[in-house]
């Protein structure tokens, strides 16, 4: 689906990130301004530094999440804000408490990345407040003044959330849906020339994890809300059904794997495949349709793709056979498209209907079991205080710079806010070192763009008003994308932080401030990537090898759920999709494993071409998995005796290839299968299908070998 940039900003409107920057900038503007009109600035900022903390752990997610993130974070930050204020006047002490609580509050990313930002946004408090004088308040005084500012945030998001309960669910619904349209078109550029067949595939894996962590925020918005879980709501339920549609399309556009380049070879000049492609396009951009209309909540219809688009592409491929031209696999994509295109009408009905009535599989009990839970036992913080735990390593490198960082502020005299060294680590600074290179980058190209922007406004913007206004729709942007694009995010809160001193200081120089800030971002974020090198670094490719295995062990038990609903105990609907749900995950558990360590120093890197062919082998046998799992609903086939040897042959190759990679997991899962054999029925295509899994099966147990 085609767009403009007027289009995209219209889309962008109507996101769960713009709705959270509308939320973030009143939480955080109102109290100052309000303040001010009283002639009592000082408090207002003060409790809007309170809702600014609180804002930080109300990222997307379920209500009750994001609620006991906001009351924990407020309880945490009111309780360091008390400390630090408290002790400031001591560097001593200041440097103790930053070294602990640095190190504690990192520990947090043990329980989550929620439960890292309620960290992460008591150690802003503390690094915002080690500065002495700031506060003409008492430590009681200036800490509850903060923990107002928190307490009327968590106010106004419980009043958005309110008053559009299933609003996040939609828009979170609908961006994923989109995602996969994204996707579906991706593939219809196998069957044109304007890019390789690697390159695509390439792609392809990308969108793939995308849409896979878009889908886990979807089951968390869905399936641990009670609202949309509750029978009687019609919405919630319209919401499931569509989205376990969308799941399996999903699973549908990944069984269309095949071998493109003898397809594009042998129909070069036939005419047929730009046909395929553009009919595919049609499809695509009916699913994303459907993912608009979800997001700006309107009804949809049926738009992009009809029947007879199909029926043209059949009429195509019975010319062709006439001309002697076999065409059996296209029949097979035509096959497969037809059910994606069945799939889509199914999502309008249910647009059209009063009560949806949900299918199997789809009660509250068995749909709790796709999305994980947290734990937040005592014994996962013990069992990680070694440095074998990536969380610890990172917990005692961001103790260390964070002093070092501190310690450099006093001793050179950085200016009035050399706290931003410590800002600029604490923003920087991730687990992993891709993420933090990544960040590093953003933060100082955001950093030096935004400040000469800044500096440009405010020597030919002179005007108050002018500036307030500027300084309102820089925050809206700030923190509409800081989530989604952070050098976006940074360029403009650079601008709109400078514009903000010169009315809370009217006295100091803007092109002091905006200089000292530069030069504070760049001590910090030379800190912060030089520590990633050399103080306990983590480097993915120890993470990495934990995902292998793994990710063989997912398609094997996915291949023994599809061999099992054809058996004589065929298996719950539920346990095939958390089979096929584990699939996904631990593609993108994989895939963005190898993406960063691609980022890392070509030192650390360990079998970059084996393991690239070994994510690639394993993303076409889950397509292959899938291509069969159709196959068998189209048929009523039962296997014969020379399919079920193909079938223990699969089994073996796979089991052999999760020891060869890690002799202490254990691969096999001793399910016992109770196929039937019978002579009748049987589909040389399925026969053919095993065949092609058995021979890619023994090429992964072979790469094993070498990874």
């Amino acid at each position: 689906m085609k767009s403009n940039p007027i289009d995209d900003f219209r889309n962008f409107m109507y996101t769960q990130y713009f709705s959270d920057g509308v939320k973030v900038t009143m939480g955080v503007l109102l109290p100052s301004f309000i303040a001010f009109q009283f002639n009592h600035l000082e408090i207002g900022v003060t409790l809007s530094l309170g809702a600014l903390c609180a804002s930080i752990a109300d990222s997307p997610g379920p209500w009750l999440h994001r609620k006991n993130g906001m009351l924990a974070t407020n309880v945490l930050v009111f309780f360091t804000a008390l400390l630090t204020v408290s002790i400031n006047t001591n560097p001593y002490f200041v440097a103790v408490e930053i070294f602990f609580l640095c190190f504690l509050y990192a520990m947090f990313y043990l329980y989550g990345t929620r439960a890292a930002s309620v960290g992460t946004a008591a150690l802003l408090i503390m690094v915002l407040d080690i500065i002495p004088g700031k506060s003409s308040f008492k430590p009681f005084e200036h800490s509850f003044l903060i923990l107002g500012g928190g307490i009327w945030y968590y106010l106004l998001s419980t009043l958005f959330s309110t008053l559009r309960p299933y609003r996040y669910a939609q828009q979170t619904l609908g961006e994923s849906i989109s995602e996969v349209g994204k996707y579906m078109r991706l593939r219809a550029r196998f069957y044109g020339n304007e890019v390789t067949v690697e390159e695509n595939f390439e792609a392809l894996v990308k969108q793939q994890v995308k849409v896979n962590e878009l889908q886990d925020n979807v089951r968390d918005a869905l399936f641990k809300t009670r609202e949309l879980m509750n029978e009687s709501t019609n919405a919630g339920r319209l919401m499931v059904q569509i989205f376990v549609d969308t799941v399996d399309i999903f699973e549908q556009t990944m069984a269309t794997h095949n071998d493109y380049e003898g397809i594009r070879e042998r129909f070069a000049d036939k005419y047929i495949l730009p046909a395929f492609a553009k009919t595919i396009e049609k499809v695509a951009d009916e699913i994303e349709y459907i993912g608009f209309c979800l997001t700006y909540q309107q009804k949809p219809v049926v738009k992009h793709v009809s029947i007879e688009d199909l029926d043209d592409l059949k009429n195509r491929l019975d010319v062709l056979e006439q001309q002697g031209t076999s065409t059996l696999i296209l029949k097979k994509i035509l096959i497969n498209l037809r059910n994606i295109y069945q799939k889509t009408v199914d999502i309008f009905t249910y647009f059209g209907k009063e009560t949806v009535e949900t299918k199997g599989g789809t009660s509250p009990s068995e749909l709790s079991r796709f999305v994980s839970h947290q734990s937040f036992d005592w014994k996962i913080f013990r069992n990680n205080l070694n440095l074998s735990s990536g969380v610890f390593r990172y917990s005692l490198r961001l103790a260390i710079v964070c002093l070092i960082g501190f310690t450099v502020g006093r001793m050179f005299s950085l200016g009035h806010h050399s706290y931003w060294i410590l800002v600029t680590i604490l923003v920087i600074m991730k687990p992993g070192f891709s993420s933090t290179k990544q960040r590093n980058y953003e933060r100082v190209v955001g950093t030096l763009i935004g400040g000469i922007l800044g500096t440009i406004i405010l020597m030919f913007v002179t005007d108050e008003t002018a500036r307030f206004v500027i300084l309102l729709l820089f925050m809206l942007v700030t923190y509409s994308v800081i989530r989604i694009k952070y050098v976006v995010g940074v360029i403009f809160m650079t601008p709109f932080i400078l514009v903000l001193f010169t009315f809370l200081n009217s006295a100091s120089s803007v092109t002091m401030i905006a200089s000292e800030r530069i030069v504070d971002t760049l001590i910090g974020s030379f800190l912060a990537i030089a520590s990633s090198y050399i103080l306990f670094p983590d480097w993915e490719s120890a993470q990495l090898r934990s995902f292998l295995p793994q990710m063989v062990k997912a398609n094997l038990n996915y291949f023994e759920h599809i061999i099992l609903r054809q058996s004589l105990m065929p298996v719950n609907v539920t346990e095939y999709r958390l089979a096929r749900k584990n699939v996904y995950v631990n593609t993108a558990n994989l895939s963005g494993a190898f993406q960063r360590m691609l980022q890392e120093p070509k030192s650390k890197q360990r079998r970059i071409k084996e393991i690239h062919k070994f994510v690639v082998l394993n993303h076409i046998l889950s397509s292959y998995l899938a291509n069969l799992s159709a196959s068998f609903a189209e048929t009523e086939a039962t296997i014969n005796s020379d399919q079920l040897k193909l079938i223990r042959k699969i089994r073996f190759y796979l089991e052999e290839a999760v020891g060869k990679i890690d002799a202490k997991i254990e691969a096999g899962t001793n399910t016992k299968l109770h196929i039937h054999l019978s002579d009748k029925k049987n589909d040389p295509q399925i026969t053919e299908q095993l065949e092609l899994i058995t021979k890619l099966s023994a090429e992964i147990s072979k790469m094993s070998e070498k990874i």
